[in-house]
Parts: C-alpha cells; sequence; structure tokens
C-alpha cells in the first residue's frame, strides 16, 4: 500500500449558534456556591467577580466578534501520524517580507490556554517591520493546539506526554516543509520545546523557553549552589500550597472533568483563578487582561470541550520515565524569566539543565507573558533567534 502523506487542509472557526444559547441558559441557571465572608482569591476563585465576570458573560461578551478576529489568521488541521484518533490544529502565518534567513518558528502552548497564548505576537513576529522592529527579523510562525487542547481532536485511546507531543510537532514541520527550526515555549510548551531539543536535537537551531519546570535532581544535594537549593526548598513550598490543581490532574482528572465540562462557571473558576495567580497583575487580574480576553479562552475550552483531555495530559506526563527529565540539553539554549512567573530558576541551575547562551530577566510580564506582554515577549525572541537565521 502507498504511503499517504499528511495534507493540510485549511480549517475555519465556526461556532453553532444552538451552542450559543445553551450556553446563556446555563449561565442563568448557575447554581451558585457560597464563600466566607472577607475570603477574597485566599481561598479560590473570588465570587464576587465571578458573578461580575457571569453578567459580562451573558449581557456584554461578544464571542462572533472575538470568533471573527481570530479567523482572520490562517487556521488548519491535519491528520498526522504520530496522532491517529483525529486532527491536529494549527495556525501557521508566514513572514510578511521573506527572506533567505526568515526562520521557521514553532510556539507550544501550556496550560490553561491553547493557540490563545500566542495570539498578540503572531504579527509582532511575522511582520516585525509593521510594529517598528527589523524586517529581516521575520518568522515563519506555526502555532499548533495540543491534542486534546484548543481546536485539535480530543485524544480517545492514547493521551500524548509532552515528549510525543515533541515528535508530533517534528512531523508537523517537517509536513509543512520544514528541515530546520526554532522552538520556543512556555509551562507545558517549555517541556515540549525541551523534548524537541533532545529529540530531534540535529533540525533544532535553537530553543527558547520561559521557565524549566518543577526541579528535578536525583544527585547529591550538597553538590548544588545554596541557591539552587533554596529554590528547591521554595518550590516544594509553592507545591504544597498551589500546586493542588496539578496533583489532582494528574491522578483523578476524570473526577473533576464532569463538574467543569458541565458548568461554564465552574470551568471559569477554574481557569481565571490561574491566569489572576500566575500573571503579574499584582492580584488585580484586569491589568492584564480584558474580559473578553478572558472569556476567549474560557468559550475556546467550553465550545471544544477540551478541559477533560487538557487536564488528562497532566496524567501522561506524570507517567514520564524520571530520567527523561535528567537529560541535559545541548542545543543553543536561551531563557527569558519574566518576573511575575511562577518558581523562578536560579541561573545555576538553567546552566547545569542546558547549554544555555542567553537569559535575561524582562521587567514585566508572568508567566502568560505572550499574552501579558506581546511586545516585550516578541522582542525576546527576536533577540535571541537572530544568530542562528544564518543558512537556515
Amino acid at each position: 500500500m502507498a504511503k499517504v502523506t499528511p495534507c493540510p487542509e485549511p480549517f475555519s472557526l465556526q461556532t453553532n449558534p444552538a451552542d450559543l444559547e445553551d450556553l446563556r441558559a446555563r449561565l442563568r441557571m448557575t447554581r451558585w456556591a457560597d464563600a466566607p465572608e472577607g475570603a477574597g482569591w485566599s481561598a479560590g476563585a473570588e465570587l464576587g467577580y465571578l458573578r461580575e465576570l457571569t453578567d459580562y458573560w451573558m449581557n456584554g461578551f461578544d464571542w462572533p466578534t472575538q470568533e471573527k478576529a481570530m479567523g482572520r489568521l490562517s487556521h488548519f488541521r491535519v491528520r498526522l501520524v504520530g496522532f491517529q484518533d483525529g486532527y491536529v490544529h494549527f495556525v501557521h502565518v508566514r513572514a510578511a517580507k521573506p527572506s533567505q534567513t526568515t526562520l521557521p518558528l514553532i510556539l507550544c502552548h501550556g496550560w490553561p490556554d491553547s493557540f490563545w497564548r500566542y495570539l498578540k505576537v503572531i504579527p509582532l513576529l511575522t511582520n516585525p517591520g509593521a510594529y517598528g522592529g527589523d524586517p529581516a527579523d521575520a518568522f515563519d510562525v506555526v502555532v499548533p493546539d495540543m491534542p486534546g487542547f484548543g481546536y485539535s481532536d480530543r485524544p480517545r485511546r492514547h493521551v500524548l506526554n509532552s515528549m510525543e507531543v515533541a515528535d508530533l510537532w517534528a512531523e508537523l514541520m517537517d509536513v509543512l516543509g520544514y528541515g530546520q527550526f526554532g522552538a520556543a515555549g512556555g509551562d507545558m510548551g517549555s517541556h515540549v520545546s525541551r523534548f524537541l531539543a533532545l529529540n530531534h536535537s540535529a533540525r533544532l537551531v535553537a530553543v527558547h523557553r520561559m521557565d524549566a519546570g518543577l526541579p528535578r535532581f536525583a544527585g547529591d544535594p550538597q553538590k548544588l549552589t545554596a541557591e539552587e537549593r533554596h529554590w528547591m526548598e521554595s518550590a516544594a513550598k509553592w507545591a504544597a500550597s498551589e500546586g493542588a490543581y496539578a496533583a489532582m490532574h494528574s491522578t483523578k482528572p476524570q473526577t473533576a472533568a464532569f463538574g467543569l465540562n458541565d458548568s461554564p462557571v465552574g470551568l471559569a473558576a477554574w481557569i481565571v483563578e490561574k491566569l489572576r495567580g500566575w500573571s503579574d497583575c499584582g492580584g488585580e487580574i484586569g491589568r492584564s487582561y480584558t474580559k473578553d480576553e478572558i472569556l476567549t479562552n474560557i468559550m475556546i475550552y467550553w465550545l471544544t470541550e477540551t478541559i477533560g483531555s487538557s487536564m488528562r495530559t497532566y496524567r501522561a506526563n506524570a507517567a514520564i520515565p524520571a530520567e527523561q527529565y535528567t537529560r541535559r540539553v545541548e542545543v543553543p539554549s536561551g531563557f527569558s524569566l519574566f518576573r511575575g512567573d511562577v518558581i523562578l530558576p536560579p541561573h545555576a541551575w538553567l546552566k547545569r539543565v542546558a547549554n544555555v547562551v542567553r537569559i535575561t530577566e524582562p521587567p514585566r510580564g508572568g508567566h502568560f507573558a505572550p499574552f501579558e506582554e506581546p511586545e516585550l515577549y516578541a522582542q525576546e525572541l527576536r533577540d535571541f533567534f537572530r544568530p542562528y537565521r544564518i543558512r537556515v
């Protein structure tokens, strides 16, 4: 039998009006949980803010306008050998003024988001000249949704872990005709980018990451610097006080999925709390995102019913052999440590685990910096990848 080459096809974002009617009915029928007086955000999502957001969701939010705006990008879907359960959705925007040094770049998202994370930076990266940058810094940008996230199909049989997603993205870039390319990501996308660099090093010219994940070290702690040991202690404390969501995702994600997939306010609470807690907003979520932006992220999860499948990816990642996390990345690596992110690693640790050629500490931005501070993030990528554009 002849081998069938995967062929991307155009994809349109189009919501069934009946789904919006169902959503409005569910919002109107919300049975609100009570909250201790004066609790604020200390015990989780804050009741007053959720009521305010829900009121706007019902009476002010214009999803068709948001969907149309996202639809102006070039969307595609493709069946890949590495994912047998359906289609992978991706955005693919080529450089406005391509040249011999135009660099293909794959951007890897995390949780709780999707291609949404990079909506604001795509034009800055593909057409820098239109935004005061150097046209020579342009990229061909590819932003895929991981299986079970966004508009990619949900895995029915085997949930892909970050290492397998990296293999899938290498296949996608091959299908698109990119022999060599750069990769960048944060959160779960940082792990995907790392595995791209580890397992497809001949194809990666360089890799840029926003974090190093939670620390994993099997050696003698005394061989670590004092700063590294302090960071590990801080990470353990953070996991104990803030990491219950990840423990649940990694062990029993299906239990919570039933409620989150059924209740739009429950879904909003699960996502909004992380957007607020992980962003450089000083506790005021409106400093980093408008309500339209927040609800657009939530709507992608709601309409695609991917909250359960996205959480199951944590469980798949928990089963990755421990030795995979101790491998050193030899591909040239850059890190942008945005000040508002969680568990910022010391430089000594980054140099221990990767061939670091550049570390920066931007003055603003947090875990979702590509969305919070798109201009800063785009400039970080332009500056880091500039030396690796020759003869790509």
